[in-house]
């Protein structure tokens, strides 16, 4: 049975003069009540309760605020043979209407689903009133949803209770890791020497990063990061069960979503508009690529990618850079690969002087196109940590024929020619991660008459780096806008 939270922010948190009421009334199934602990308190439990670290919602300098979702509704769905239950955050059309006084927006036919790039949350569509792709569609009439994947955000193995969601601690400001791991094992069952392993590594980054206090630059950033990797140090035990690849996101995660969300949105011919960032948009490709090969209808009415593709061997792409890890990776069977701690590592080195690592800040955005603030919000809490094999899988997209499946045995860019889905790929001129000679390598494999292919950004400037294109300054007026246009053409039943 699906379990549904619905909350309600108090405006004035987030710089709005609106005092309305902060709570959270707990749902389940088609919105019976159920008798619990929160519901025999007048259905009411404060939101603040629920100690899950999101930056403090819009509330960028207030890192207490504790404010879990800044959906207007926060939705489970479970995995079939699986523990986890994934998070959907949903932005309903006509709530945005009546809480936030917007015009009133055209009814859609079709719901909309976002999908994030590699071990990214739902903050990166929603990370501020003014960068907030989930937003500005759904004032478009668009009943949007964002897909946490398992591992990721909120989604969760634990029983969804609010007694249960009282008892999680709160995140420190500086990193960002919520969910509890799959009750998979791994293939050869050495869980403990793989958390011995991981463990004695981060004790010696841990010591490196202490070192480096003698270098005086360094000394302000050394205690946040040592914490930092201290909590996911705690958390080893519960990486050392992340043991998924990424076809178990496309065989499992994504269609467990999209079915929930018919379920919910009842669009009249069963289908989903959907957008996808980085490796959300390699996700469409692939299962748009799976269906015409089984010859199954995906059920997508239209699709929108930004900075995807299944095939980076023409690009100088900076993922290469990760490849020298493949190997030693899967020789000393590590589970799990902490994209957030790392970055929380890396962020003051990249963004403060003496700019050690500042080559790092250019792989998410062009200088002037996010605010600092903004940026160190998603740096410090958009990501989390990602299963080994979901990135060894991932490196395929530099061999031969492009990112293949776990067995090696299909190609995914091989099929595109025999979909029949209308496609908007997007690229971003100065995108390091996925240049546009990459996105085009996919685009080129897809009929003529069903792609539209845009490189964001003019020599003169703006650019776009590779998350540019979801939330910078200009993606409201120049991003958001084509994409809606694009999906309000293929909204038509």
């Amino acid at each position: 049975m699906a379990t549904l939270y619905l909350f309600r922010f108090d405006l004035s948190s987030i710089g709005r003069s609106d005092n309305r009421g902060c709570y959270l009334r707990r749902f389940r199934g088609q919105g019976q009540l159920e008798p619990s602990w929160a519901l025999r308190r007048r259905n009411v439990v404060a939101v603040k309760s629920v100690k899950a670290f999101y930056g403090g919602a819009y509330g960028l300098n207030d890192n207490k605020t504790g404010l879990i979702c800044t959906a207007d509704e926060l939705h489970y769905v479970s995995v079939p043979n699986s523990d986890w239950k994934l998070a959907l955050w949903r932005y309903v059309p006509s709530l945005r209407e009546s809480v936030l006084f917007c015009k009133q927006a055209p009814s859609r036919n079709h719901p909309l689903l976002l999908l994030s790039g590699v071990g990214s949350n739902a903050l990166g569509y929603d990370l501020s009133p003014e960068s907030s792709f989930a937003r500005y569609m759904s004032n478009q009439g668009y009943d949007t949803w964002i897909l946490e994947l398992r591992g990721l955000g909120l989604s969760t193995t634990e029983q969804i209770e609010s007694e249960t969601l009282e008892k999680q601690p709160l995140v420190n400001g500086s990193v960002y890791e919520n969910s509890v791991g799959s009750s998979v094992s791994l293939g050869d069952g050495q869980t403990s020497n793989i958390a011995t392993q991981l463990r004695q590594w981060n004790k010696n980054l841990i010591s490196i990063i202490d070192g480096a206090q003698q270098l005086g630059p360094f000394q302000p950033f050394v205690q946040g990061v040592t914490s930092a990797l201290e909590e996911f140090q705690e958390q080893l035990d519960v990486y050392e069960k992340y043991d998924w690849d990424f076809d178990n996101y496309l065989e499992e995660d994504v269609p467990a979503a999209m079915e929930y969300i018919r379920n919910q949105s009842k669009p009249n011919d069963g289908k989903l508009l959907a957008i996808g960032h980085s490796m959300g948009g390699i996700l469409l490709y692939a299962m748009i690529s799976r269906c015409s090969f089984k010859k199954v209808n995906p059920q997508l009415a239209s699709v929108v990618t930004l900075a995807s593709s299944l095939d980076y061997r023409p690009s100088n792409s900076s993922l290469r850079l990760l490849l020298p890890l493949a190997n030693p990776t899967q020789n000393l069977n590590v589970p799990v690969f902490p994209i957030g701690p790392l970055l929380v590592i890396a962020h003051p080195l990249a963004s403060r002087p003496p700019y050690i690592l500042a080559w790092l800040k250019d792989q998410i955005s062009v200088e002037d196109m996010l605010h600092p603030t903004l940026l160190e919000k998603l740096v410090l809490n958009g990501f989390g940590s990602v299963p080994a094999k979901v990135l060894l899988q991932l490196s395929s997209v530099f061999e031969e024929g492009g990112l293949h499946d776990r067995n090696g045995t299909f190609q995914y860019k091989n099929h595109l020619r025999q979909g029949n889905i209308p496609i908007l790929a997007l690229a971003g001129d100065r995108d390091l991660i996925c240049p546009p000679e990459a996105v085009y390598e996919t685009v080129k494999e897809i009929p003529r008459q069903l792609v539209s292919y845009k490189v964001l950004g003019k020599p003169g400037g703006p650019h776009y780096a590779h998350y540019d294109i979801v939330g910078s300054r200009l993606a409201s007026s120049e991003v958001y806008p084509l994409v809606a246009d694009f999906l309000n053409r293929h909204d038509m039943v």
